[in-house]
């Protein structure tokens, strides 16, 4: 199953007899079959109809739409819920769990240290030059592994989290290009081209998670490292945290090798934006790292939807003695 990126200007996109047909100027249009599609991502002024998103929603197919210029999200359209509604009350009572929540939050913690562990090494075996910056943030890095198990709640996890991340990404800027201007993880806006790439990069990826939680009939918004906080989808917070060093290397490595150059990028009022070039080589690179993260996630999502439904009263749904 495949992404659809529309990412042009004016384009009119219609549904046609199960296609999706694009218009674009004088062009002859081009028709793609739904059958054929997983999701769909939108970061231009498309024109579209109603009928295009009820086409999409009735065969389950996910729609993210982005900012034309921010590259941040607009809105997810997701297709017909999950009918299996004691996935949802089992999740509730495990993240009502202390001791569950606790459990699961130290395990998504420990992973992303791991594996920023593991990028830094890499990233020390290819670039000697810089192996004291490197070694430094894995001696961090690996300081914060034995405090995992021992802490107590979550804002500690959190703490220890939140000190990973910056030591893995000051490790990270002494092998990034230095013309890119990057020193350190910032959101909003993102001033250079490196946080302007893992913006895009981080939002594409959480967009992933929702939809692995949502089509294995758990709720994105409720999590356990994260916890519960509103207009967030925290569980899909959750599930990205160890994906995200291995999105962090895809994208070092785009920018050593100049797939991705700082040609590509244009600065407005403080706000480091991707060009339509840099954006199409994006996309075509993004989607073949993704498919490795997106099974990672169906996986992880299946897993937790059983233990979810496990966790729910063995009576829900059951009907009353006097339904029949």
């Amino acid at each position: 199953m495949a992404t659809l990126y529309l990412d042009r200007k004016e384009l009119i996109v219609s549904h046609h007899a199960g296609r999706l047909r694009l218009r674009a100027g004088e062009a002859a249009p081009q028709d793609v079959p739904l059958a054929l599609l997983e999701r769909v991502v939108l970061s231009a002024s498309v024109r579209l109809d109603s009928s295009v998103l009820g086409a999409l929603a009735e065969r389950g197919i996910g729609v993210l739409l982005l900012g034309p210029r921010s590259g941040e999200r607009v809105a997810i359209v997701q297709g017909r819920p999950h009918q299996d509604a004691r996935v949802r009350v089992g999740q509730m009572r495990l993240a009502d769990d202390a001791a569950f929540a606790l459990a699961t939050a130290r395990r998504l913690v420990a992973h992303k240290l791991r594996r920023q562990c593991r990028l830094l090494a890499q990233a020390r075996r290819q670039r000697a030059d810089q192996s004291r910056a490197l070694t430094r943030g894995i001696s961090t890095l690996q300081a914060l592994l034995p405090a995992v198990p021992r802490a107590v709640d979550l804002a500690t996890l959190r703490g220890l989290e939140g000190s990973g991340a910056a030591a893995h990404f000051k490790a990270l800027a002494s092998v990034l290009p230095p013309q890119l201007g990057f020193t350190a993880r910032r959101r909003r806006p993102p001033p250079d081209p490196v946080n302007a790439a893992l913006s895009l990069g981080y939002t594409l990826l959480h967009f992933e998670a929702v939809r692995a939680a949502y089509v294995a009939g758990l709720d994105p918004y409720i999590g356990f490292l994260h916890g519960v906080s509103f207009g967030r989808e925290s569980l899909a917070s959750d599930l990205i945290e160890p994906l995200r060093p291995a999105l962090d290397g895809w994208l070092w490595r785009l920018f050593a090798e100049r797939a991705l150059r700082a040609d590509h990028f244009s600065t407005d009022a403080g706000r480091c934006h991707l060009g339509k070039a840099g954006r199409q080589t994006f996309f075509v690179a993004y989607e073949s790292f993704a498919r490795p993260q997106r099974r990672a996630l169906r996986r992880v999502c299946r897993h937790l939807a059983a233990v979810a439904r496990a966790a729910c009263p063995a009576t829900l749904g059951e009907p009353d003695d006097d339904s029949a």
